[in-house]
């Protein structure tokens, strides 16, 4: 049982309406998952599917926020996907777990019930760090989920595509400088982007994109106004408290 591993914590989210357990050491869950959680927009009986789920921090999170999704959670540790299964369903949440590598080939999806045009809603935090500029963990675990080849997001998106419906929606979160990679990305059959940077602190650059696509989505790409995660103290306004404790969404889930 995981709860006599000595090397897993238990940690409260969304302001302690959500209890993980995850590994010590190696990648953790942090903000990401939340703001991609609180991005996401969704509504009671669409399946959702979320990619690379780690621990399921952000699925979890989006279906406390909307109930009755029908979740899958989509992992290719299988020491991580036993720990979202746990966390599902410890905090009483419905979900798949599935271990299944994101870049696997459509036989491999649809083996594990996940066919073309299957899915309603897919979200995303893929590895996005470039090993040219960020030097790799020697945690094989952190490693994975942090290093990027140049050719993962454009498999993380192609999955995408591949399994959501015509009109479905992906909402990803990816570093800022990464944009143009983005872009061309989902170039191929996505469209109606909404593009929402978010910035460690004021005055500076931003540091993540939070991005929603529809697939076959024809309306004008949309870059809505910062997210500001510290203010000029360096501490969180209460908009930013109020998302990550899952009091409020962010616009791109108001869509």
């Amino acid at each position: 049982m995981i709860e006599a591993l000595p090397d897993i914590t238990e940690d409260a989210f969304l302001g302690g309406q959500l209890r993980l357990k995850q590994k010590r050491s190696g990648h953790r869950a942090g903000h990401d998952a939340i703001l991609l959680a609180a991005a996401t927009e969704t509504r009671a009986g669409e399946r959702v599917v979320d990619l690379g789920a780690g621990i399921g921090t952000a699925g979890l999170a989006l279906a406390r926020r909307v109930a009755g999704i029908r979740l899958g959670l989509i992992e290719i540790d299988p020491e991580l996907a036993e720990l979202a299964r746990a966390n599902a369903a410890a905090n009483a949440i419905a979900a798949e777990t599935i271990v299944l590598d994101v870049t696997a080939d459509a036989q491999a999806f649809a083996a594990n019930g996940l066919g073309p045009d299957s899915v309603d809603v897919v979200l995303m935090n893929p590895p996005f760090n470039d090993p040219a500029r960020h030097r790799g963990s020697p945690d094989q675990a952190r490693h994975t989920a942090h290093m990027a080849t140049e050719e993962t997001l454009h498999a993380w998106v192609h999955a995408a595509r591949r399994i959501l419906r015509s009109n479905g929606a992906l909402t990803l979160i990816w570093r800022a400088d990464g944009i143009g990679d983005v872009l061309a990305a989902l170039s191929r059959g996505f469209g109606s982007l909404a593009i929402l940077p978010v910035h460690g602190e004021a005055g500076r650059p931003a540091i993540r994109v939070l991005v929603r696509a529809v697939k076959g989505g024809r309306a004008r790409t949309r870059l809505l106004p910062g997210l500001m995660l510290n203010d000029e103290r360096g501490v969180p306004d209460n908009e930013v408290r109020d998302i990550l404790d899952g009091r409020a969404v962010l616009p791109l889930a108001e869509s």
